[in-house]
């Protein structure tokens, strides 16, 4: 049976990196896809653990050659996701996250009708402003850049599966959890998965 394919998506600052690494921790059947991307690394990231660093030159082959599940290009910056890599993980039966705007989840749900999306919200406005200040990373300029996105990325939200509010970080785990475990045990795939157990409830005495 093949895996799960989950898209989550959030506006710039709600908190989606640290919510997935979180459920990384928890939940050991989940892969995440890294990414390719043209921007340049910020402090701590590591390439090929957190994204794929390439140049532009570098990304646009690729793009030619449909090595992309999805693409697009964020604050000038281009991000896309291997086919080859997705198609691999989730024939071997593992369950993949993908961590991408709401432009790349429209081009993964083309491709994969049956994924499941979920878009992470900040519980205001005003929340989002202070976690984008925190990370102390960019100018007044491009905060207030960030946030007329985020509004733009917001008046997607209709689009998905499933919304969290990622207001307290445990919480917004253990909703995120239970939407991967409740896939997990979606009917179609426990018919599959415990078929042997169903045959001998039905017939004990064979």
């Amino acid at each position: 049976m093949s895996g799960i394919l989950f898209i989550v998506s959030a506006p710039s600052g709600a908190g989606k990196t640290s919510l997935v690494n979180a459920l990384l921790a928890c939940n050991r059947q989940i892969d995440v896809s890294v990414s390719y991307t043209t921007r340049p690394p910020r402090p701590g990231e590591v390439d090929g653990k957190d994204y794929h660093f390439v140049s532009r030159e570098v990304f646009l082959a690729m793009a030619k050659n449909g090595d992309f599940l999805e693409s697009a290009e964020v604050y000038g910056n281009l991000y896309g996701t291997s086919q080859s890599w997705i198609a691999a993980e989730t024939a071997s039966g593992r369950d993949i996250l993908l961590e991408i705007d709401w432009q790349g989840a429209v081009q993964v749900r083309n491709k994969f009708p049956d994924c499941i999306s979920i878009f992470i919200l900040p519980p205001s406005l005003h929340a989002l402003e202070v976690r984008l200040q925190g990370r102390k990373q960019d100018s007044a300029a491009v905060i207030a850049q960030r946030m007329r996105a985020a509004q733009a990325d917001i008046a997607h939200v209709a689009e998905f599966d499933y919304v969290i509010i990622n207001d307290k970080l445990d919480e917004a785990l253990r909703q995120l959890d239970a939407i991967t475990v409740a896939a997990g045990l979606r009917r179609e795939r426990q018919l599959v998965r415990q078929q042997n157990l169903i045959n001998q409830l039905q017939n004990p005495s064979q």
